[in-house]
């Protein structure tokens, strides 16, 4: 293979896809990524990194666009680090995606399995009911935005076309408030300041909360605070105040103390009402995630008789879904608050034969092998590293007919259907779901079913 140095100029056409909205070339045998090169496209690159397993390059010169290539609608497009694929179609975005899911489920995973759809999003923008800005300084003034990727700097906007705008007016609000009352944002270099994030949550009839994150307790003039965020975002029906003193990056600490209004929000999801806190996990694309449940439930193809047990059920959504359609369902979830959420939630919406265990997948599986249940069915929708071998092992343990697996990485998914298959465990059915347009990630549903024990 030749050796590609930085700065070099080459022609390339663009062959294919990279999981981030890259496009990949090839030079002497070596695959390249190009930064937001489309398939297809003619370009001039420019080298910037070359290492022993991976070359990465720029656009110089883009010599035969893309049918598909759209002028990014957003100034800080390529900036803030929020949105991956604003350059291309709509059209071509789902086409990656699913492509993207195809080629993990085969060259990862193994798996003999066509990527039956991609589920469109009918929104594309505003569509997030959950955002966080962090609060910061430039240029002597308070400011509010995301961080420049791999940094804490922060690139100030107005509003981001994914976030709704109640979200960035809640956060101006409480901008103009530190400069009306000189009140400082937090800087993390120091731990000195006051204001360190705003949190916005919102949901289906519009309503919002609001949280206000700061490194101590006392607020100066929250009366103020409080006025200024109700004129701005009327649709605000609480505001909220968290004390996190901690460094680091976690939002969150402690308890919230209401400044105003109600301390949570509902929502409604496949026909149920769920009771949502600042620190509930709730998908961020409320119709989206509806079609993403109810393929899940198409999957199952349950009888009303069934058994099912979801792990890592977080506030329960899945699990009340399944509670409407099986006979018995078990919620396993290792934090404490999203468990004591989901049994609210299964009593706010009637369900009886519902019930959740705060454990983690293999304490859940300990545990119903004591009682002596066996599950027919396990659905599983794990953070993006996907599933320990020990939880797929304690999965087969328990030899349910059916997994339902559904999943924000396809290529941690293809890996564990890999191990699922060792377990003696058949994928028959994957459909993709995106619920996070104009962004990389991609939803997948899969089927596994039982071939032998």
């Amino acid at each position: 293979m030749s050796e590609l140095l930085k700065n070099e100029l080459y022609t390339v056409r663009i062959e294919g896809s990279a999981s981030g909205g890259d496009g990949v070339a090839r030079i002497g045998g070596r695959a390249v990524f190009v930064r937001r090169a489309l398939e297809g496209e003619t370009c001039e690159i420019r080298i910037l990194k070359s290492t022993k397993t991976a070359v990465w390059a720029k656009i110089e010169r883009l010599l035969e666009p893309s049918p598909e290539r759209r002028e990014p609608p957003c100034p800080l497009f390529g900036i803030c680090g929020g949105c991956d694929l604003l350059h291309m179609s709509y059209e071509e975005e789902l086409r990656i995606k699913k492509q993207r899911v195809q080629d993990a489920l085969r060259r990862i995973g193994g798996a003999d399995l066509t990527v039956e759809e991609i589920v469109p999003a009918g929104k594309t923008d505003g569509y997030r009911n959950k955002a966080v800005y962090a609060v910061g300084e430039k240029d002597g003034a308070p400011c509010f935005g995301f961080y420049r990727p791999r940094s804490h700097d922060i690139v100030p906007g107005k509003r981001c076309l994914i976030q709704t705008e109640a979200s960035a007016r809640a956060a101006g609000a409480v901008c103009r408030y530190m400069a009306e009352n000189v009140v400082p944002a937090y800087d993390e270099a120091t731990g000195e300041g006051l204001i360190r994030r705003v949190f916005c949550r919102t949901n289906e009839k519009g309503e919002a909360l609001i949280a206000v994150v700061t490194a101590i307790r006392d607020l100066p003039h929250a009366e103020k605070l409080v006025s200024a965020v109700r004129e701005a975002c009327p649709e605000a029906a609480g505001i909220l105040q968290n004390v996190n003193g901690r460094r680091g990056n976690a939002v969150f600490d402690g308890g919230f103390t209401a400044l105003w209004g109600k301390d949570r929000l509902e929502d409604t999801l496949c026909g149920l009402t769920f009771s949502l806190s600042p620190r509930s996990f709730y998908q961020v694309n409320r119709a989206q995630a509806e079609k993403l449940y109810l393929k899940a439930l198409d999957f199952a193809l349950l009888t009303g008789k069934e058994t099912a047990l979801d792990l890592y059920c977080g506030a329960g959504t899945i699990t009340l879904c399944l509670a409407k359609r099986a006979g018995r369902v078990i919620g396993a979830e290792i934090v404490e608050d999203a468990v004591r959420d989901a049994r609210e939630n299964a009593r706010k919406n009637g369900i009886s034969n519902a019930e959740f265990l705060c454990a983690d997948a293999s304490e859940a599986a300990e545990t119903l092998a004591r009682r002596g249940l066996r599950p027919d069915i396990v659905t599983v929708d794990p953070p993006r590293k996907g599933l320990a071998p020990e939880v797929i092992g304690a999965i087969a343990a328990m030899s349910p007919g059916k997994v339902v697996y559904v999943s924000c990485d396809p290529a941690t998914l293809a890996r564990d259907i890999k191990l699922f298959s060792e377990a003696g465990y058949r994928a028959s059915r994957a459909c993709a779901v995106d619920m996070f347009p104009r962004c990389a990630h991609v939803e997948t549903v899969v089927l596994m079913s039982r071939v032998k024990d």
